[in-house]
């Protein structure tokens, strides 16, 4: 049992909740992960699973110390968006959620870039699902361009490995440079999944259209698993630290002015990757333990702040700021889970963010990167603003609307406090954190310039937040679209698709009407050119049968064609 590899026992599981009864189910479906986690807890480092084919080795299973903090975090993930969707009745979201959970697992454990495919997307077509369980028209439009991408991404990972292949004659998943046609189509398929900036819209899009329960798993997997992909592939690119900071600055300016508080969150969650994808392209020890840690902290607060945002969701039926308000009072419970969730995100000392976060600036000074570490701190600063106070204050306290509310199933509230606790206690003893990372700094958080630097930018942004709020200048919440880089494909490119699908029709028709013309030429040749009695004689009876029979087909064949379209 302990040599079964993590994914299998994920999609195993998945089939008994799909066959079992719900009430036996959920109880499955609980377990999967925990048994799980400890099958790799117990299991050393350097363990290994492979296969040949067709003349390749294919490691399917890797653990090493980068690959066994995913994969550990991801199943404490697992249980606790498992937990949050424990009072639901239908088995939909657990399946899903599973096979989501056990692929993700699987990606990161994977140590060829082939095995690396078919877990990539083996998470599009799971996660699919959660997205449309929303249940609406809204939500079944945003799957399908979700899937788009998602298949997109796999494309380009799929061509990127058989071009290494043929280059380099392995499909070993280690260390590249972007040197070659094949890395750049490796670094865009990670990039894709890593929302890089204009490639990020499908998160925004798709994450608030799902279940208040299958967004806590979205949120979750596919974004780390592409961050750690690029930390497995492309450490210490210069690249990166300039798209990470980029990613980390631009979705603050749509966070502040969003109505939607789960798309608020979608936008922080790219912001937060960015800090994330900094660490990974500057490269350095420090770097890389804040990017891995950073990853781990965001999948606890980040779920948190969804779970809480879920709840009001479900509690209330709203979920723009310009609806909600003065919840403190009838939802108490989620009210402080979420204030810890934003206390994490925000950095504050004491809190998991903070521990995790000043490894990646502290990491950009080190390097030699002021710019990029300014940049940062601006950063750091606008996530206080949008997601430490915008969502607990717009949500619980401002604009008392006297919605009639209560604090969610107990199930839900104890995933929050498990998300919670773990927020918390990362951040008063980081010691056990950094004890799984993959290198050995002797890096402490807790020094004086740290914590009083820290402590300023939040006194400052804060003060900032009231002042503009009170003289009526912090953009308020208000019905409205936004427009992002999704315009691109949502505009021009769907009218640039949609001329070329209907240019394309518009021939089949034309040679459509063309095949009829000819076919009418030719039988009208037949009755009045051939004696009659004497067709089956002729030398060119044979062929003049068969083209006949060509004709006649592919009239058929486009006749159905315009059906399919």
């Amino acid at each position: 049992m302990t040599d079964l590899p993590p994914p299998l026992l994920f999609f195993f599981g998945a089939l008994l909740v799909a066959t079992a009864r719900p009430g036996a189910g959920r109880w499955i479906a609980l377990l999967v992960p925990l048994i799980s986690a400890l099958m790799v807890w117990n299991q050393p480092l350097g363990s290994h699973a492979s296969l040949s084919l067709m003349g390749q080795t294919l490691e399917f299973y890797r653990l090493d110390s980068l690959s066994r903090v995913f994969a550990l975090v991801f199943h404490l993930a697992a249980f606790i968006a498992l937990l949050f969707a424990f009072h639901l009745k239908s088995t939909l979201e657990w399946v899903a959620g599973l096979l989501y959970a056990g692929c993700a697992i699987g990606a990161v454990l994977a140590g060829d870039l082939l095995s690396l495919f078919l877990f990539w997307e083996g998470m599009a077509l799971s996660s699919v699902w959660l997205v449309w369980a929303g249940g609406t028209e809204r939500a079944y439009s945003a799957g399908l361009r979700y899937l788009m991408v998602q298949v997109v991404s796999g494309l380009f990972l799929l061509v990127g490995a058989l071009l290494h292949l043929k280059s380099e004659g392995s499909l070993r998943f280690e260390a590249m440079t972007l040197s070659d046609l094949s890395t750049w189509l490796l670094f865009l398929g990670f990039g894709i999944k890593c929302v890089f900036p204009m490639l990020h819209s499908w998160l925004v899009d798709a994450y608030p259209e799902a279940t208040p329960t299958g967004t806590v798993f979205l949120s979750a997997f596919t974004t780390k698993v592409a961050l750690y992909a690029l930390a497995r592939g492309f450490p210490g690119t210069e690249l990166l630290v300039y798209i990470g900071a980029a990613m980390a600055c631009f979705p603050i300016f749509y966070a502040v002015i969003e109505n939607d508080l789960r798309r608020v969150l979608a936008y922080s969650l790219i912001n937060q990757v960015g800090f994330m994808v900094v660490g990974v392209g500057l490269g350095s020890e420090l770097a890389m333990n804040g990017a891995v840690s950073h990853a781990v902290n965001d999948i606890l607060f980040k779920g948190l702040l969804f779970m809480s945002m879920g709840a009001v969701l479900m509690m209330t039926g709203r979920i723009e700021g310009s609806r909600l308000g003065g919840l403190y009072k009838t939802m108490p419970k989620t009210t402080i889970l979420c204030i810890v969730g934003a206390a994490s995100i925000s950095a504050f000392p004491l809190f998991s963010g903070f521990v995790s976060k000043s490894m990646v600036m502290s990491a950009a000074l080190i390097e030699g990167h002021p710019v990029v570490w300014l940049l940062l701190l601006f950063a750091s600063a606008g996530v206080f603003h949008h997601a430490g106070i915008k969502i607990p204050y717009f949500a619980f306290f401002a604009h008392d609307r006297g919605l009639k509310a209560a604090d969610p199933p107990n199930n839900m509230l104890l995933a929050m406090l498990v998300a919670a606790l773990f927020c918390v206690g990362a951040g008063l003893f980081p010691q056990y954190l950094y004890a799984l990372l993959p290198y050995d700094t002797g890096y402490w958080p807790y020094d004086a310039t740290h914590v009083l630097a820290q402590t300023q930018l939040l006194f400052f942004s804060a003060l900032a937040f009231v002042w503009l709020n009170r003289q009526g200048l912090y953009p308020p919440e208000l019905p409205s679209v936004n427009l992002d880089a999704d315009w691109l494909y949502r505009g021009v490119g769907y009218r640039l698709v949609s001329g070329a699908w209907h240019g394309f029709w518009a021939w089949l028709s034309s040679l459509q009407s063309r095949m009829q013309r000819w076919g009418r030429a030719v039988t009208h040749y037949l009755a009045t050119h051939v004696p009659e009695g004497t067709l089956g004689g002729t030398p060119l009876s044979g062929a003049m049968v068969i083209w006949v029979a060509v004709i006649l087909a592919g009239y058929l064949l486009l006749s159905f064609l315009p059906l399919l379209g």
